[in-house]
């Protein structure tokens, strides 16, 4: 078993179902946990206080503090399984990171500001993938429409050809009405078609030690943003030229500003962070190999508590985000 204490930080604000109860978050996270009735309670009350603090107006929402969670226990008793759970329930992005991985500004690994430029990659993909279901049929009919095209390619129409005649255009139509019989019918599947993808340009590659990743992922984006898209033909099966054509088509549908302004919001009101391993920077140790794990509970503060991190999409507050702690404890004391 494991225990929880509290921790006074600032955290969350999430929209959750009104019928969602506390008993009923407990009862769905009873069909994948065994036991840990006290953590399932904990995480299911801070669940409710973010849709009761959501209730509130403007003034009072601001002078509601709720707080984060800090677990402690030994390894595999669920600790991740109850957050990972939690996170897929009320469909918010979620981040399961070691604590030990970060260093101290200034020393050779990853600075802690990544947690939240990672967890805006998750909230991005979440979202667009979302809209893409949404909008997956509309893709497939056009991909659909496109496909067709390759197979009999259109009555040329333009300047110095021949008017189609009514009885070519009739029999045209009947001819692609009749292939598109075929495709749905899978008779299609055996022949191949070239189909013409578009291909990002990278201009370079950086090698560097981890913490350069988000400097490497910037420029390329930026400088490859400048360079035109390079298109390259290669010849595809059928269903595999259909799936091609369908994700192109799905990029063309989904809006990425709405994406990007509704995973944002959706990251700031209800992203969940998993910092397992917490134990393992409380060292007090002023020299040797772990002095960096020191200046990352300075760092990781300010995070947890509230601040704003710049991402590639745009800054993102932290002042609500769900900080998970996680940690066995064993040689540190929570209070470290």
């Amino acid at each position: 078993m494991f225990e929880f204490c509290y921790l006074d930080f600032r955290n969350l604000e999430v929209s959750l179902q009104d019928t969602l109860t506390p008993r009923q978050t407990v009862e769905k996270l009873d069909k994948y946990v065994i036991g840990q009735n006290k953590a399932k309670r904990a995480v299911a009350i801070a669940l409710r206080n973010r849709w009761r603090r959501q209730r509130l107006s403007e003034e009072l929402r601001d002078e509601v503090m709720p707080k984060n969670i800090i677990m402690i226990g030994s390894t595999g008793v669920g600790k991740t399984e109850i957050a990972r759970r939690l996170a897929k329930l009320v469909q918010a992005p979620f981040l399961k990171i070691e604590a030990s991985k970060f260093t101290e500004v200034g020393y050779v690994g990853r600075d802690v500001e990544s947690i939240i430029r990672d967890l805006t990659e998750i909230g991005i993909n979440m979202v667009k993938n979302e809209m893409a279901e949404k909008i997956q049929k509309k893709a497939e009919a056009a991909a659909e429409e496109r496909l067709l095209d390759l197979l009999l390619p259109p009555l040329r129409t333009s300047p110095g050809f021949d008017v189609p005649s009514t009885e070519q255009q009739e029999q045209h139509t009947t001819t692609r009405e009749k292939l598109r019989k075929q495709l749905k019918d899978g008779k299609l599947d055996g022949r191949s078609v070239e189909v013409e993808t578009k291909e990002k340009v990278m201009p370079f590659g950086i090698i560097s030690n981890v913490g350069m990743e988000e400097i490497e992922m910037n420029l390329k984006e930026m400088l490859g943003g400048m360079l035109p898209d390079k298109t390259k033909k290669r010849k595809a099966k059928v269903p595999d030229a259909l799936r091609v054509l369908v994700q192109e088509e799905a990029a063309k549908l989904i809006d990425m500003d709405k994406v990007v302004k509704e995973a944002l919001e959706r990251i700031e009101d209800s992203g969940i962070v998993f910092l397992d391993e917490i134990d393992k920077i409380a060292g007090r140790e002023t020299h040797g190999p772990d002095v960096s794990r020191q200046g990352v509970q300075r760092d990781l503060l300010p995070i947890v508590e509230g601040s704003t991190v710049n991402t590639k999409y745009g800054p993102v507050r932290t002042d609500h985000i769900l900080f998970i702690a996680a940690g066995a404890f064993h040689v540190a004391k929570p209070s470290d």
